[in-house]
């Protein structure tokens, strides 16, 4: 195995993590490391020019983004993806966010982005991050840009309710969002306007000039590596900014000299996507069920002189891996999980499988996926839920029926998902960006659903 350092990898994606405080920061991050690694921006509204060995990226929604890096196509054209999401579970302010009183108090009017663990959000500091529409006048045209803010600052507490006057919490209690989630701006030095205020001059912009804004609460508390042994990685949304972190590491190895010396002479088309609004169901114009992904392949066919009947063979003869992270077993409820499809933190990749077809895991894709690993040295474990718990699912069977191809759902192990903090192995870190890297840099033939060989180039 060709591996990443262990220790310089989960530093990179603990402030990989805290630079991605919104799914617009999560996009920006990424496209920061596409443009230091040669990466062309492409607009969806300008006609593309490819060439082959080219390196492009185009984004949708500023919150969604697929990277691609053309290899040898003058044989066989087809795509190798790797699918994560930018965003996470939050609280997002509404369009009119200031609530004044009681008394001289000014809270915040938020709503539940997600399916949060409410009480992880109680008692610590929060920050604020999100995109904010701003008008100005050009050339006598009134325009609307975005600006990205995420001020470095402790902004706001939501304190729980004291014991005294609750009895019965620690017997469980059922947080209403409307009443229980506000979170505290000021006791009386600031009011409404203040707060406008506070908003404009992050966003550099005057009040009136303030057209919308998509605002999100930050979890504030600084990730960090964990243990005496170092085994454990902390931080705000590694679900599902490790796996989003990890692919685009895989995906990037092999033009940085990883697998392969020369990227152009690689099998195919490798493609880094990374869906917005997974969390609240992908339905989305820039979500995994939008036509982002298959309007994307459709114009590199295009740009490489192919034609409709050339894009649907390139899909048949295509794989996906869809990531998302899993849920490891639990140190103080394991009755929650399968009794065999467990899996455990720093002991490999989770492969994803549920009858129901909530994940997109077949026998023929699990198998493609572990000759990837196996390759690659990497090891993997299985996950499935008890048969008498219902499962999620994740964007890899949504993003099939828009365009479909053979795939497989993993994910990387943690504990705490949908915490405001959550938890996982270091060591699983590694494994994800190495399997990655070798996906990336392997050549995969896929004939029909029977027969499919994977060798790296």
């Amino acid at each position: 195995m060709n591996t990443f350092d262990i220790n310089s990898l989960n530093k990179e994606l603990i402030d990989f993590t805290e630079r991605s405080a919104s799914m617009y920061h999560t996009v920006s991050a990424i496209e920061g490391y596409m443009d230091m690694a040669g990466f062309a921006e492409l607009k969806e509204g300008e006609s593309w020019k490819l060439s082959p060995g080219g390196r492009y990226y185009v984004t949708r929604n500023n919150s969604s983004i697929i990277a691609f890096s053309i290899g040898d196509v003058s044989d066989r054209l087809y795509f190798k993806i790797g699918a994560s999401h930018s965003d996470s579970p939050s609280f997002a302010l509404k369009d009119m966010p200031e609530l004044s009183g009681p008394g001289s108090y000014l809270r915040l009017n938020v709503e539940g982005y997600g399916g949060m663990i409410d009480y992880s959000w109680l008692d610590r500091p929060l920050g604020i991050a999100g995109r904010v529409m701003v008008r100005t006048v050009k050339d006598g045209r009134t325009v609307v840009e975005s600006r990205l803010i995420n001020p470095d600052e402790d902004l706001f507490i939501i304190p729980s309710l004291c014991i005294h006057f609750n009895r019965d919490v620690n017997k469980g209690f059922a947080f209403n969002h409307q009443v229980d989630m506000c979170p505290l701006v000021s006791s009386g030095q600031m009011t409404a306007e203040d707060f406008r205020q506070l908003i404009a001059d992050y966003a550099g912009a005057e009040v009136q000039d303030i057209t919308g804004m998509n605002l999100f609460l930050v979890n504030r508390q600084k990730g960090r590596i964990w243990g005496a042994r170092k085994e454990f990685v902390s931080a705000g949304h590694l679900d599902d900014l490790q796996c989003a972190f990890t692919s685009m590491k895989g995906f990037l190895r092999n033009l940085e000299g990883g697998y392969c010396a020369n990227e152009q002479q690689v099998p195919g088309v490798n493609v880094f996507a990374c869906f917005d609004n997974e969390e609240v169901g992908s339905g989305t114009k820039q979500g995994a069920l939008s036509t982002f992904l298959s309007d994307t392949l459709r114009r590199i066919c295009m740009g490489l002189d192919r034609n409709e009947e050339d894009y649907l063979k390139a899909l048949a003869g295509s794989f996906m891996i869809s990531s998302d992270n899993a849920h490891a077993l639990h140190p103080n409820h394991p009755e929650k999980s399968d009794p065999v499809n467990t899996p455990m933190l720093n002991k490999g990749i989770v492969i994803k499988e549920n009858a129901s077809q909530k994940y997109c895991t077949d026998a023929f894709s699990r198998s493609i996926f572990r000759a990837v690993c196996d390759d690659a040295g990497v090891p993997y474990q299985s996950f499935a839920n008890r048969s008498d718990v219902p499962g999620g699912s994740t964007l890899g069977n949504l993003s099939c029926t828009k365009v479909s191809m053979h795939a497989v759902d993993i994910g990387l192990p943690q504990l705490a998902m949908h915490s405001a903090y959550e938890t996982a192995g270091t060591m699983d870190t590694v494994y994800g960006a190495e399997a990655f890297a070798r996906f990336y840099g392997s050549d995969i033939l896929i004939e029909g659903s029977d027969r499919a060989s994977v060798s790296l180039f």
